[in-house]
């Protein structure tokens, strides 16, 4: 039988659950009595709150309603339109009037009947909406990136661990068999050793208008703004063109999509990618127009583990789509000293060629496996076990996009420690491992 893996996160949970059932003086709980606690059993449906119901969050929220082993009950968003499109969509499906839509995400979290939150909010509410629901016992599904800052990062791991909640991170390729074959076969030494991992990815756009305009009667803007810094309304400022790409609220796509194929990259190399690390780069910021984030970046990872990552925005330089073979705008590479293999949404390509269609065999390591998110999701929430990408992989992915945000920023090398997350001597990259939060939202 192979080794089930899923890094240091599941490995301590699940060795934790395990030693704890040794124990003879443990009594053992039935579902009965954890339902009668709260807690649901296997033959009964999660409730499901839905926080932030724009269009990622309607993609969630569309996969919630899909099959019977849970049920949404309430929806909440800033805007009317959205709030009124997700009842709709959710009274539909069970043919009655009875789902609640809500402004304020208290009014999801406070419901005792509620099991768990999908959280799909503005990147610069995702740990705020997610603090107060793990606070409240929720299990937690939250869209990535995971947050703005590190120190939101940290103070959600912490209250994931001490409140003992399931959490599962928006990185759903995790639930691609694409990307666990080709993790796999880097976990395995398919390739030989791992030298080095070329990530590519979309990048933030630039412009957006400057014009004061009066606050749209669809949208509460004050509660969307939340704890980010007041602005007056600009024109479409809260639109998915614009806000993405706005460092009040968002790193851009540096994290914003670049998780994805970083995650993979994380997932793949392990222990390799939790080593000391040397971040350099060159990215270019906008001067004009709305956005200031990254419109394109070429930043270099080097590890004491040995390991190296280029990291780029798309797109991909023309050797990597001559090598690889893969013309999307992202994906992730394994060079190894024995061969390569690359994936994306896309294709498992790889040299040796065959490599791409081989199979782990029984007694080598496998990942966790999770053929969809959501589903993975409600069956941890269910069952308390860790899913596929928990909080402890969360956090070491997003840590990934904020180092290199900062090195591109500075404009000159860090050196990071992951054992500790900080910069070493370093004391203003440090400084942006936190942002100011505007009264009254705190962490």
């Amino acid at each position: 039988m192979g080794k089930n893996i899923n890094d240091k996160s599941r490995t301590t949970r699940r060795g934790f659950m395990a030693a704890a059932a040794a124990f003879a003086s443990f009594t053992i709980v039935p579902r009965h009595v954890l339902a009668a606690a709260g807690k649901p059993t296997p033959n009964d449906r999660l409730n499901i709150g839905c926080i932030g119901v724009g269009d990622r969050g309607r993609y969630l929220l569309e996969s919630a309603l899909q099959g019977n082993s849970a049920r949404v009950v309430a929806v909440c968003d800033v805007k009317a339109d959205c709030r009124e499109k997700a009842r709709q969509m959710v009274n539909s499906r069970y043919e009655n009037e009875d789902c609640v839509a809500c402004v304020e995400h208290e009014q999801i979290v406070e419901r005792d009947d509620i099991d768990a939150c999908l959280i799909a909010s503005c990147d610069h509410w995702h740990a705020l909406h997610s603090l107060a629901a793990t606070k409240a016992g929720k299990g937690v599904y939250c869209e990535k990136p995971l947050s703005v800052s590190m120190e939101q990062n940290q103070t959600l791991r912490a209250a994931v661990r001490e409140h003992k909640t399931v959490f599962q991170f928006g990185t759903q390729q995790r639930s691609d068999a694409k990307f666990l074959q080709a993790c796999e076969l880097v976990r395995n030494g398919r390739i030989g050793e791992l030298k080095k991992i070329n990530v590519w990815s979309p990048a933030s756009v630039s412009g957006g208008p400057t014009e004061v305009v009066p606050v749209p009667a669809n949208l509460d803007y004050e509660r969307w703004l939340g704890p980010a810094p007041f602005t007056p309304y600009t024109k479409d400022r809260d639109s998915n063109a614009w806000w993405w790409f706005i460092e009040d609220y968002a790193l851009g796509f540096i994290a914003g999509w670049g998780i994805h194929p970083l995650d993979i990259a994380l997932w793949g190399a392990g222990d390799l990618m939790r080593a000391p690390v040397v971040v350099e780069g060159e990215g270019v910021f906008p001067m004009e127009g709305l956005c200031n984030t990254a419109t394109a970046w070429k930043i270099a990872l080097k590890y004491d583990s040995g390991i190296e990552i280029d990291y780029r925005s798309e797109p991909a330089p023309e050797e990597w789509v001559a090598r690889y073979g893969l013309t999307d705008s992202h994906g992730t590479a394994f060079e190894g000293t024995e061969g390569w293999v690359a994936v994306n949404r896309g294709a498992v390509t790889s040299s040796p060629a065959e490599l791409a269609t081989d199979k782990t065999k029984d007694d080598e390591i496998r990942l966790y496996k999770s053929r969809h998110h959501i589903r993975d999701f409600i069956d941890s929430v269910r069952d308390g076990s860790d899913p596929a990408s928990p909080i402890e992989e969360a956090v070491d992915g997003d840590a990934i996009c904020h180092i290199c945000d900062i090195a591109i920023r500075l404009k000159r090398p860090v050196r990071w420690n992951p054992a500790v997350e900080r910069f070493e001597k370093d004391a203003e990259a440090d400084a942006r491992l936190t942002r100011p939060i505007r009264a009254p939202w705190a962490v």
